[in-house]
C-alpha cells in the first residue's frame, strides 16, 4: 500500500470541509453542537493541511498544529470506503514519526467520547488524559524524544 501525505491547497478545502462535516455531523447533533462552516475555513489558513493519498487517489485528509511540546491532530478523516484497510493506522504512525523528527515528545488529539476511532487510538499507544461533556483528550508519548 504506497500511501503518502501530500500538502493540501486551498483547492482541496471544499473536499476537506465536506468530508469533515459528513464524518462529524452525527456527533455534533448528538451533543447539540453547532457546525460552523466559517470556523473550518478560518482554521484552514493557520493549520497544516495534508491529503492522504494512494497512487494519486485521495483517501482522506488530516489537519495539524503544533506547540513546543506536541504535534496536535486537529482532524483526521478518511472516505468511508477507505476505513478498515489500515490507512488510519498508517497515518498515525507517520504522524508519530513526524513529531519525533520535529523533536516533539507528544502526539495529541481529541475525539468524541462515542467515536469508534477512539479504540484505534488506544491500540496505537494513545492514553486518555481527560474529558469534558463530549470529548476525550488523548496523547501518545514518543519514546526517545527530548
Amino acid at each position: 500500500m504506497p500511501l503518502a501525505l501530500t500538502p493540501a491547497t486551498d483547492a482541496h478545502r471544499t473536499f476537506a470541509r465536506d468530508l469533515t462535516r459528513r464524518a462529524m455531523l452525527p456527533y455534533y447533533r448528538e451533543y447539540d453542537l453547532l457546525w460552523v462552516e466559517d470556523a473550518f475555513d478560518q482554521s484552514w489558513s493557520w493549520r497544516e493541511q495534508w491529503l492522504v493519498v494512494e497512487e494519486g487517489d485521495v483517501l482522506g485528509f488530516c489537519s495539524l498544529s503544533q506547540d513546543a511540546h506536541a504535534l496536535f491532530i486537529r482532524e483526521l478523516h478518511l472516505l468511508p470506503e477507505q476505513r478498515g484497510r489500515g490507512v488510519g493506522r498508517w497515518v498515525l504512525e507517520e504522524l508519530a514519526s513526524w513529531a519525533a523528527q520535529r523533536r516533539l515528545p507528544l502526539l495529541r488529539l481529541m475525539v468524541f467520547k462515542n467515536n469508534p476511532a477512539r479504540r484505534l487510538y488506544l491500540r496505537h499507544g494513545f492514553v486518555e488524559m481527560g474529558a469534558d461533556d463530549c470529548f476525550i483528550r488523548m496523547q501518545r508519548t514518543l519514546d526517545g524524544v527530548a
